[in-house]
């Protein structure tokens, strides 16, 4: 294992520390794990708060900021953060307006939030949360119940931090982040497998010759282990399952999210988008809004993985919203 670490067990909060010193504009850490946007909490805004295991940086911390999360709140790599932790970042954006919850469908985040849900409440501050569960490869994986909340949580965490951004209250937040979580579908591939720091080896191996076509962020089973193939018949095997779960039609304008799962350059994965927008536009669906990088990563992981979102007048708007925060900035 080569890492630019200096002990595994310290790897999260001096990642944190680092980032905010790179970004003091943007966010302060306020407590072990709890990174919070520098003007929280802002009296009458609603609150969002997001998080689960670290390794998928920039998700959550990176994308803390105006027109996106108030706070956010890493667990240890591949590990779902506490009820305490969750609290702490619950209370230190609560504005008066309620906080919106946005979890990723794996088992302990959803009980953890669940649990930090019911202490806030107690405190009187009103909490919502919806559940992102956009992986169309697999049903009940290692760690869920049900689908894998993966790419499809930028999604979520953007259009539902412009709505909160622009003085909507909690029950419309709410909505328009179930709208995105009803309307967004996910899949990925690996080349390879990362290796977690405290454990010190990959979490999977492959062959040169193999990859595995619907992999989860923390390096779960996917559908199949298959032969390599060429980027254009990855993005068939990745595209045609998204495309027939809602199911996708001729005449949608959507937004194209390429996903680097951390070890791909973007070389690769603009050759990726190029192949899925030809496909996409053979298919009559018309390529509205796009996003290309890695964004909701696995350590080292080699691979990508392909969102896609019906997009209207509505969600088309809030998307282009103005962002900033250390991974996702435009607008004013």
């Amino acid at each position: 294992m080569k890492k630019l670490i200096n002990r595994p067990e310290d790897l999260v909060e001096e990642s944190l520390a680092g980032l905010a010193l790179a970004q003091p504009d943007l966010l302060r850490v306020v407590a072990p794990g709890v990174v919070v946007r520098i003007d929280a909490p802002r009296r009458g805004k609603v609150g969002l708060v997001s998080g689960g295991g670290s390794g998928h940086e920039p998700l959550h911390a990176g994308f803390v900021g105006p027109g996106m999360l108030d706070a956010a709140c890493p667990g240890a790599v591949f590990t779902s953060p506490v009820p305490d932790q969750i609290l702490a970042a619950t209370r230190a954006v609560d504005g008066g307006a309620g906080v919106l919850h946005i979890v990723k469908n794996y088992t302990g985040d959803v009980m953890n939030f669940e649990m930090a849900a019911e202490l806030a409440a107690a405190d009187g501050i009103e909490v919502r949360a919806v559940t992102v569960a956009d992986d169309v490869a697999v049903q009940d994986s290692l760690y869920t119940a049900g689908r894998r909340g993966v790419g499809g949580t930028l999604l979520v965490e953007k259009i539902a931090g412009a709505a909160a951004e622009a003085g909507a209250d909690l029950a419309e937040v709410e909505r328009l982040a179930r709208r995105v979580c009803d309307g967004a579908r996910s899949m990925g591939v690996a080349l390879s497998g990362c290796t977690v720091p405290a454990v010190g080896r990959p979490t999977f191996e492959l062959a040169d010759d193999e990859m595995e076509i619907g992999i989860g962020i923390h390096g779960e089973p996917g559908r199949a282990r298959v032969p390599l193939a060429p980027a254009a018949e990855v993005v068939r095997q990745l595209a045609e399952p998204i495309l027939a779960d809602l199911p996708f039609r001729a005449g949608d304008g959507v937004l194209a999210f390429v996903n680097g799962m951390g070890g791909t350059p973007l070389i690769e994965l603009h050759v990726v988008f190029g192949a899925l927008h030809r496909l996409l536009a053979g298919r009559g669906i018309t390529v509205e809004r796009s996003l290309v990088g890695p964004y909701v990563t696995s350590l080292e992981m080699a691979g990508c993985s392909i969102t896609l979102l019906r997009l209207d007048d509505e969600l088309r708007r809030l998307w282009d919203a103005p962002v900033r925060t250390a991974a996702l900035r435009w607008g004013r």
